[in-house]
């Protein structure tokens, strides 16, 4: 059973920065993309970040510049940089893994910004 388990989130200030990890188990397949996506409160999920197994990578505009991600494929493992993280960035984050009609969602990691 395929599995995404994600690690890192937490409570920082204004400014702090955080490292999200997601590791996918129960599989030696390699997804052509695994990215990061938020949900915050009464709003939509939105993409945060992704990238192709090529290292091929897209970014909301709003973490542009802020944030980083990067994969280990060997690891089958993604992994979010936040910097200069802003209260509007407080949201739960889920790790997505994706190939063609499989699609897979972890957890969710709460990622909370305080002024």
């Amino acid at each position: 059973q395929v599995q995404l388990v994600e690690s890192g989130g937490g409570l920082v200030q204004t400014g702090g920065s955080l490292r999200l990890s997601c590791v996918v188990s129960g599989t030696i397949f390699s997804f052509n993309v695994m990215g990061w996506y938020r949900q915050a409160p009464g709003k939509q999920r939105e993409l945060v970040a992704r990238i192709t197994s090529g290292g091929s990578t897209n970014y909301a505009d709003s973490v542009k510049g802020r944030f980083t991600i990067s994969r280990d494929n060997t690891k089958n493992m993604v992994t979010l940089q936040m910097n200069s993280l802003k209260p509007e960035d407080t949201a739960v984050y889920y790790c997505n893994a994706n190939h063609v009609l499989l699609n897979y969602w972890g957890q969710g990691t709460q990622v909370t910004i305080s002024s």
